[in-house]
């Protein structure tokens, strides 16, 4: 994403991209948001008076904008006068940790105000160590290890935010070695964390676990907002190793308990495509820190999220139950945005071998049978999906397992539609089988819509 003196524009260039970029993340693409950051600190260090010059009607432009901290947050300072007697290493001093939600923008807070305090304090350095290397996010360990070089060579330290982010953006498996070699060479006092880092492969999947919240299902009061046992979450365990990143990175290495108690519980912020990108390697974390979120969307017609669906199956880390979760809420989303959001993940995941059909299948089943997600809106996502070229098969897979929960739901008479779409896809896929609950409605009299499609899916199935 980011390679060599090409990925930095120049001066005039730069400014007027940033006019025209949005103040805060929320409303910018991952791949621009990050190139545009790097760009700023790249250029303050080349020649911090030529970009003040320049930036100063973006800084004019940015003034009175309502934003969250960001890229407006590090043009102010990276434009604004040197304040030496100010030092960048306090950027942290202060902080309190309030939600664990939200640990990964903490962890995504903790970088910008540490670039915006050494823009301060006129403590430059070449370029950021966490610049992506692809557009999820992810920092390529050769990447990595040629910009420590180049700061041993410039006699700079690494921010321990800035490190700390591009360690957790590099992952993915073994690394080359070669790569390694070079890393056993790094002279700076994190070079033996760094390659005891590469050598491990990066932050390790935590041991994870799936919980439906207490009580009998529940529906939703507006009065109280109750949730009463309707939605599924997943919590995940201690990571070790937090010591050596910032305080405000330890969030993320908790236990993380999905039920705990939020002021702020269905209406988070930070759900779009920058969350996910702070661990491109793990949306597994990101998704269970942000589930009940995303599950409003389905379960009380909450905010929707559909920069952070996809984001979840761009992602280059493994999909697991918190994933799939998210795609099921998301897939009955009230948001319309939401639920094409999830009909493309879905679609995504399966086309890059991330789809588990039958996981999503039952979560879907579980999910309608405790009344949380709306059968309708489910019905017309999956129609969608299965409109696809090549998704007949994954769309079957998905119903395959969801069918049989589904037909057990006290009204079956929704689901005809349903074994609609499961019989076309099942057809064009050449699927084979039974489904034991599909023949059972199969061979009832009548002929109402569900019955007739429980017997032309039955008939697709045994190749009639």
């Amino acid at each position: 994403m980011l390679k060599g003196e090409s990925a930095v524009p120049p001066l005039g260039s730069l400014a007027e991209e940033l006019l025209v970029a949005p103040a805060g993340r929320g409303d910018q693409d991952v791949e621009t948001y990050e190139r545009l950051l790097n760009a700023v600190v790249t250029w303050a260090y080349r020649d911090r008076d030529a970009l003040a010059a320049a930036l100063g009607p973006v800084v004019r432009e940015f003034a009175g904008r309502r934003r969250r901290p960001g890229l407006a947050s590090v043009v102010e300072h990276a434009a604004g006068a040197v304040r030496a007697e100010e030092p960048w290493e306090n950027a942290d001093r202060g902080w309190l940790e309030l939600c664990q939600h939200v640990a990964l923008d903490y962890i995504a807070g903790a970088r910008i105000d540490e670039i915006a305090a050494r823009l301060r304090a006129g403590d430059h350095v070449p370029s950021l160590l966490s610049a992506p290397s692809r557009p999820t996010g992810a920092v390529e360990p050769r990447d990595l290890v040629e910009r420590l070089a180049q700061y041993e060579r410039s006699g700079v330290r690494p921010g321990p935010a800035d490190l700390g982010q591009a360690l957790l953006r590099c992952g993915g498996g073994p690394v080359e070695p070669e790569v390694l070699r070079a890393a056993e060479k790094l002279e700076l006092p994190e070079g033996p964390r760094i390659l005891a880092w590469l050598r491990q492969g990066g932050l390790p999947h935590p041991a994870w676990w799936r919980e439906r919240e207490a009580g009998e299902p529940e529906r939703p009061s507006r009065r109280r907002g109750a949730r009463t046992g309707r939605r599924i979450l997943v919590g995940t365990e201690a990571i070790e190793g937090r010591g050596e990143f910032p305080r405000r990175f330890w969030s993320l290495f908790r236990t993380f308990e999905p039920h705990i108690g939020c002021p702020h519980l269905s209406s988070l912020d930070g759900r779009d495509g920058h969350t996910v990108a702070v661990l491109p390697w793990h949306p597994e974390i990101a998704a269970a820190r942000l589930l009940s979120g995303i599950a409003s969307a389905a379960d009380r017609d909450g905010r929707g999220a559909p920069a952070f669906l996809h984001a979840l199956a761009a992602s280059d880390g493994p999909a697991g139950p918190a994933v799939h979760l998210a795609v099921a809420y998301g897939l009955a989303s009230a948001p319309e945005q939401d639920r094409q959001a999830a009909v493309q993940a879905l679609l995504l995941l399966a086309a890059r071998g991330r789809l588990d059909g039958a996981l999503l299948g039952r979560e879907i089943g579980e999910l309608v049978a405790l009344g949380t997600l709306k059968v309708p809106l489910l019905t017309g996502s999956l129609r969608t999906a299965a409109m696809s070229p090549g998704a007949a098969a994954p769309v079957w897979n998905v119903l395959a397992a969801a069918l049989p929960g589904l037909l057990a739901c006290t009204r079956p008479q929704l689901h005809g539609a349903l074994l609609a779409i499961a019989a076309d896809c099942a057809q064009q896929s050449g699927a084979r089988g039974e489904l034991p609950e599909v023949s059972a409605l199969a061979g009832r009299p009548g002929s109402s819509q569900l019955v007739k499609q429980a017997r032309r899916l039955r008939d697709v199935l045994v190749g009639r």
